[in-house]
């Protein structure tokens, strides 16, 4: 059997950084990511994942991850339930990475060149599945 996922996507706000009462570090964020096929309106959906990543990778998530960054997240998908206040049962999934990518580049630089903005890169284009080859 395998449990195994892998999702690229942006930052919806900032990781929240935690500290469990034994002083494990543990990091919580979310990620939209875009479904690879559109709706019947034609319209791309996008699904947002939460993410948790433990100990130091909790920490450099928390330290070099932002709203709004790209990036890719590794490890498994867990299925939990809990008894809400009101006594409804509650689920929550949730991927527990063991890998985070940070896929966009550093604040004002790419390739080691000084950028102030990313007008330089040029225009961004939309495009449809139709116009792919494969």
């Amino acid at each position: 059997m395998l449990n195994r996922i892998i999702l690229i996507g942006r930052l919806t706000k900032d990781p929240e950084l935690r500290y469990t009462p034994n002083g494990v570090a543990v990091a919580s964020f979310t990620l939209a990511v875009d479904r690879s096929r559109k709706n019947a309106q034609g319209e791309r959906e996008t699904d947002f994942i939460n993410i948790v990543a433990w100990r130091q990778l909790g920490e450099l998530c928390a330290n070099y991850l932002s709203k709004g960054k790209l990036a890719a997240a590794e490890g498994e998908l867990h299925i939990r339930s809990f008894d809400g206040q009101d006594g409804q049962k509650r689920w929550i999934t949730e991927v527990v990475a063991d890998n985070v990518r940070f896929l966009s580049p550093k604040e004002g630089t790419t390739g080691g060149s000084s950028l102030s903005s990313t007008a330089s890169l040029g225009n961004e284009i939309s495009f449809n599945d139709d116009d792919i080859p494969f």
